[in-house]
C-alpha cells in the first residue's frame, strides 16, 4: 500500500500518529521531494511549522528504522517559478500528481485539498487537524496580580514590570539566567497555543519576528537574525477602567457624546493612554454608537460587540477603505506614529467618522504639533478638537482646539489678522496656546510660562525678534541688536555705516520692514545702546569690525574653515549647542548654532558659503563670536 502525505499533514504531525495507530502499519509512506522544499523554506525562514514537519520526518525515519513502514523521497523539488506560486496550488498540484501516478492513498489534513484530490477521483484519506486543550503558557507563571510585562531573554535573567500604573518598576523575577533551550521551548510553546487555542492567534510572522496574541497575553517572540537571541516579551492589561473612574468624567462624557469627535488621546509610554482610551471605547460603545478599533497588533481590552482591525494587506490605508463602508460611528486608532498613521486618521475623520487616536507626547501640546507639516494648518481643527493628556494613570489635560480669524496675541495691528488656532484649556476655559502662520513658517507660541502665568517673554516676542534681525541683517552689512521695548515697539542697533541704507531714502526701506512685521522700529547706532560692550543686549558686545565699544577685541576664537566637495566646515572649540555668529575680517556673515560634534556646516553653493569662501580666498581671519 502507498501513502502521498501532503504538507499540511506532515507539519500536523498526524502521518506518524496514524501510523502508530496501526492504519497504515507496513505501507510504503512516499512523501514528494515538494513536501520537503516547502518545510525546509518555511524552517530556513525560521517559521516554526518548517521545524514541525522537518520533526515529523524525523518521526518518519525512526518508524521505518524499526520496519514499522517503508519510507521513500518520489518527485522532483519544484522550481523557483512553481515555489513563487505555492499559494496558488501548484505545490498541491504537484503532491496530487505523484498520488495520481503511483495510485496511491493521498494523507492530507487540508479540506480543500481533499476535495480537490476526490473531485480528480483519487483515493482520499482525511485526517481532521489535531485541535487539543491548551492550558496554561509557561510564560503566564511569571505574572502576578500587579505584573504588566515579563521580559525573557537567552543568557540573561527574567524581568519584569510590575507596580501600578505611572509608578512601574523593571525588576528582576529569577535568580538565574534562562538558556537557549529553555528559551526556545518557551517559543514554540507560545506559537504552538496561538494556533491551537480559540483565544488565540498569530498577529505577525516574519522571519525573525512573531507577535501572538493568546487569551489577555500580547506575545512578542524575536530570534536570530533579527535579534542578537531569543527574545521573549508578554504583555498584558494590569488595569481595567471605566470612563467614570476619571476626574472631570462628566464634561469629557458629555463631550464625546454630542457628536463624532476627532481626538487624541497622548502621554508617556506606561502612563495609562491606552487603558483610558479602552475605557472610553466601552463608554461610547454602550450609549448607541458603532465603535470599531484599528491595532497592530490588536491589544485593546474591549467587549465583543467591538469588532477590532489590523493592517489589511499590510496597510492601514486599506482598513481605512474597508471600514468606511462598515460605517462605524467612532475608530479607536492605536499607537498613530507615523506620517501613514496621521494622514489616514486624517482621512477617515474629515470622511465623517469620530476618530480617537493613542500618541506618544511627553507633553499635552506635542500631540497637536505632530499634525503639523502631515496636515493643512487650517484642517488641523476639524481632524482633531479635544487633546486628552493621561499622566501617571490619571487626566491631566484636556485642550479644546479651535480656529479663530483674529490677530495673535503679541501683536497689535490690525491688518495681521489671521487664521489661528486655539488651544484652550478645556477646564479653565483658558486659552494657552496658539499655532498660526507668521512670516511663512508655523509657530505654536506659549501664552504662559511653565508656573501658568503669563509667559514673561512670548513666544511672539521671540520670534519677532528673529524676524526683525534676519530682515535688518538682509540690508546691514555689520553687526546688529535688536531690543524689544513692547509688542508694537522695537529698537535696533546697527554699525553707524549701515544706518543710511537701513533706514533708506526717504526712510522708505525700514518703513517697508515695518509694514512687513507690523511693528514701529528705531533704528540707532550701537553707541546709542546702554547695554553694548557690557555683555547685554540681544547679541552680545562684538560690533562688525571685531572691537567693542571701549575699543579692545571681543570676545571670539579664530577658526579655519575646511573647504570639501559639499559643505564648508567650519570647527569650534567649546560653545557646543549654543548660537553663535560667524565673522570675517571683522564683518557679520551669518548666525549658527555649534553642533555637539563642535562644529559649523555651511552647504557650498549657498550665498553664504560664497561669502566665506572669498574670505578664506582673501585670507581674512574668520572669528567665531558667541552671539
Amino acid at each position: 500500500m502507498h501513502v502521498v502525505p501532503d504538507t499540511s499533514v506532515v507539519i500536523d504531525g498526524r502521518v506518524s500518529a496514524t501510523i502508530e495507530d496501526g492504519q497504515f502499519e507496513g505501507a510504503t509512506i512516499s512523501v514528494p521531494e515538494a513536501v520537503v522544499a516547502e518545510l525546509e523554506a518555511q524552517a530556513n525562514d525560521g517559521i516554526d511549522s518548517g521545524w514541525d514537519g522537518l520533526s515529523e520526518l524525523q518521526r518518519l525515519a525512526d518508524l521505518a528504522d524499526e520496519g514499522v513502514i517503508d519510507l521513500e523521497y518520489i518527485g522532483e523539488r519544484p522550481n523557483a517559478i512553481e515555489r513563487g506560486h505555492a499559494s496558488e496550488g501548484e505545490i498541491d498540484a504537484l503532491i496530487r500528481d505523484l498520488a495520481e501516478e503511483l495510485d496511491a492513498t493521498f494523507l492530507t489534513s487540508d479540506i480543500v485539498q481533499a476535495e480537490v484530490a476526490e473531485a480528480k477521483g483519487l483515493t482520499v484519506e482525511h485526517v481532521s487537524p489535531e485541535v487539543r486543550e491548551v492550558g496554561k503558557l509557561t510564560v503566564e507563571n511569571y505574572f502576578d496580580d500587579q505584573t504588566m510585562s515579563v521580559h525573557l531573554r537567552t543568557g540573561a535573567v527574567p524581568k519584569a514590570k510590575r507596580g501600578s500604573i505611572g509608578e512601574m518598576r523593571y525588576e528582576p523575577i529569577a535568580d538565574e539566567p534562562l538558556d537557549e533551550e529553555t528559551m526556545d521551548e518557551y517559543a514554540r510553546e507560545v506559537v504552538d497555543g496561538a494556533k491551537e487555542a480559540p483565544e488565540g492567534f498569530i498577529e505577525l510572522s516574519e522571519p525573525g519576528m512573531q507577535i501572538v496574541q493568546f487569551r489577555d497575553y500580547r506575545i512578542a517572540i524575536g530570534r536570530p537574525p533579527f535579534s542578537d537571541g531569543i527574545e521573549i516579551t508578554a504583555v498584558r492589561p494590569i488595569a481595567q477602567t471605566d470612563i467614570d473612574d476619571y476626574e472631570h468624567a462628566d464634561e469629557l462624557k458629555e463631550r464625546l457624546l454630542e457628536h463624532q469627535r476627532g481626538v487624541l488621546i497622548s502621554g508617556a509610554p506606561g502612563a495609562g493612554k491606552s487603558t483610558f482610551a479602552q475605557a472610553v471605547a466601552r463608554y461610547i460603545s454602550d450609549h448607541d454608537y458603532s465603535v470599531k478599533t484599528m491595532e497592530k497588533p490588536r491589544d485593546l481590552q474591549v467587549g465583543p460587540e467591538i469588532t477590532q482591525y489590523t493592517e489589511l494587506a499590510g496597510d492601514m490605508a486599506n482598513t481605512a477603505d474597508a471600514l468606511l463602508m462598515v460605517r462605524p460611528d467612532y475608530t479607536i486608532y492605536d499607537e498613530v506614529r507615523k506620517t501613514n498613521d496621521f494622514e489616514v486618521f486624517a482621512d477617515m475623520r474629515l470622511a465623517g467618522v469620530g476618530m480617537i487616536g493613542v500618541v506618544h507626547a511627553t507633553r499635552a501640546i506635542d500631540a497637536l504639533q505632530r499634525l503639523v507639516g502631515r496636515v493643512e494648518l487650517g484642517m488641523i481643527p476639524q481632524v482633531v478638537d479635544t487633546v486628552v493628556y493621561i499622566e501617571a494613570g490619571e487626566v491631566h489635560t484636556v485642550y479644546d482646539v479651535k480656529t479663530e480669524v483674529k490677530v495673535p496675541a503679541g501683536l497689535t495691528e490690525e491688518d495681521l489678522a489671521r487664521p489661528v488656532i486655539q488651544i484652550t484649556n478645556f477646564r479653565t476655559g483658558e486659552p494657552e496656546y496658539e499655532i498660526y502662520t507668521f512670516n511663512r513658517q508655523v509657530v505654536t507660541v506659549p501664552l504662559k510660562d511653565e508656573d501658568g502665568g503669563p509667559a514673561n517673554e512670548s513666544g511672539v516676542d521671540r520670534i519677532a525678534k528673529q524676524e526683525i534681525e534676519r530682515e535688518i541683517r538682509s540690508i546691514a552689512r555689520g553687526y546688529v541688536d535688536v531690543e524689544l521695548r513692547s509688542q508694537d515697539k522695537a529698537v535696533v542697533y546697527v554699525e553707524d555705516d549701515d544706518i543710511s541704507s537701513v533706514i533708506g531714502k526717504g526712510g522708505g526701506r525700514i518703513t517697508d520692514v515695518e509694514n512687513r512685521l507690523g511693528i514701529d522700529i528705531d533704528v540707532r547706532t550701537h553707541d546709542e545702546n546702554p547695554n553694548y560692550g557690557a555683555g547685554g543686549g540681544g547679541g552680545g558686545a562684538a560690533s562688525a569690525d571685531g572691537r567693542g565699544a571701549g575699543g579692545g577685541q571681543a570676545a571670539g576664537q579664530m577658526v579655519t574653515p575646511e573647504i570639501t566637495s559639499r559643505h564648508i566646515v567650519i570647527p569650534v572649540d567649546g560653545n557646543h549647542g549654543e548660537t553663535v555668529e560667524v565673522q570675517a575680517g571683522g564683518d557679520y556673515l551669518f548666525t549658527a548654532t555649534v553642533s555637539r560634534g563642535g562644529e559649523i556646516q555651511v552647504s557650498r553653493g549657498s550665498a553664504i558659503a560664497d561669502e566665506l569662501e572669498h574670505a578664506v580666498d582673501r585670507k581674512e581671519p574668520v572669528t567665531v563670536v558667541p552671539s
